[in-house]
């Protein structure tokens, strides 16, 4: 099953880079595309080639979809939406951060559950939608690896965690 990261102009990297690691050094299959399968700059100036377009990847393949934050307005489109709608219906993990957020209301799909829109928390995981504020990109890749299960045992989380989070040296 494969782990989608949705690139776009002016999108936040920063924001995805400490799940992308956590996916990649777990083996996961993860696979960036962009809406048209053209390269982006993000935000922090990458240009960043994609490895595909959203209209070619088989959304029975996916295991979950991640949507940085950034300028959504490129990626204000119906097959975005549509997208999203078809995997929150077949339960699929859809994260987003930041203004990635907005594209998930937009989409619908924060109606009837907590998200960081209405809730005072920083990152919160319910009905299989992840949603964070910028700030909690460490939560975010965090919650998402444990909603993955990514994560070998507790003491591999609690590792993460002090390292990550609490800044404590790996032994």
């Amino acid at each position: 099953m494969k782990d989608i990261v949705l690139l776009y102009n002016d999108c936040c990297i920063y924001e995805i880079v400490i799940l992308n690691y956590f996916l990649k050094v777990t083996g996961s299959d993860l696979v960036f595309c962009s809406l048209d399968g053209e390269k982006i700059t993000a935000t922090e100036g990458y240009s960043i080639q994609p490895d595909t377009a959203l209209k070619d990847i088989d959304l029975s393949e996916i295991r979950s979809f991640i949507i940085p934050g950034g300028d959504i307005s490129n990626i204000d489109q119906d097959i975005i939406y549509d997208c999203l709608k078809t995997l929150h219906s077949k339960n699929i993990l859809i994260a987003g951060i930041c203004a990635g957020v907005d594209v998930l209301d937009k989409a619908g799909l924060l109606e009837e559950i907590r998200s960081v829109h209405i809730e005072e928390y920083d990152c919160i995981l319910d009905n299989n939608i992840l949603t964070a504020r910028a700030n909690a990109y460490v939560d975010f890749a965090i919650e998402a690896a444990k909603a993955l299960d990514l994560f070998e045992d507790e003491a591999d989380l609690q590792e993460t965690i002090a390292f990550w989070k609490e800044f404590k040296r790996a032994l």
